[in-house]
C-alpha cells in the first residue's frame, strides 16, 4: 500500500491487451474475501502468495480515489480460519507487477473464476497529483466507476454483467 497516514490513492484502468506479462517482473496468486461490506468501509482477508493480510477500507473520499486504509499482515493459518467466516464471493486473481518510469508499479490483475475476463491495472500513487507515463496496455479509466471495486465484484461477478 502507498500512503499518506493510512491513506490509499489509486487510479484503475482496464486492460486493452496482455502486454503486460512481458513487462511483468513477478506475478502472484491472489485469493480475498470480505467479512463486511459496510457502506463506510470494508473488511478484507487476503492471501497474497504466502503472505495473509487483514484490511480495513474506508468509502472513497469525494475525489473518488483516495481512501483511508488499514492493513496488517496475518498468519496464514489465521487467513485460513477467518475465510470459513467471509461472506459469499470469493475474488481470485493474478496480479502481475510491472515497474513504471516513474518508480512507480502497476499492478494488472487477471481475474479469475466468476470475474473471469476481467482484467484490470491499478497505479497506487504518493500525492493526488502525481502525474505518471500511462503504459500502452492501459486502456479505459474507471476508478470512478464503483462496479469495479473487489468489493463489488465480490457480491456482482463480472460475468454476471
Amino acid at each position: 500500500m502507498s500512503s499518506i497516514n493510512n491513506i490509499e490513492i489509486e487510479r484503475k484502468f482496464l486492460v486493452k491487451d496482455d502486454s503486460y506479462k512481458s513487462l511483468a517482473t513477478d506475478h502472484v496468486l491472489i485469493r480475498q474475501g470480505y467479512l463486511s461490506l459496510n457502506p463506510n468501509c470494508n473488511v478484507r482477508i487476503r492471501r497474497w502468495g504466502n503472505q495473509a493480510f487483514l484490511t480495513i477500507k474506508s468509502k472513497a473520499q469525494a475525489n473518488g480515489f483516495s481512501r483511508y486504509e488499514f492493513e496488517k499482515e496475518i498468519s496464514l493459518q489465521e487467513v485460513d480460519e477467518l475465510f470459513r467466516l467471509a461472506l459469499p464471493g470469493t475474488v481470485e486473481k493474478t496480479r502481475w507487477l510491472v515497474p513504471l518510469p516513474e518508480g512507480l508499479t502497476c499492478e494488472v490483475d487477471e481475474f479469475a473464476g466468476d470475474n473471469g475476463g476481467l482484467v484490470m491495472a491499478e497505479v497506487e500513487l504518493p500525492s493526488e497529483d502525481t502525474i505518471f507515463e500511462h503504459p500502452a496496455f492501459l486502456g479505459e479509466e474507471v476508478t470512478y466507476d464503483p462496479r469495479y471495486y473487489n468489493s463489488y465484484l465480490s457480491q456482482h461477478p463480472y460475468r454476471t454483467w
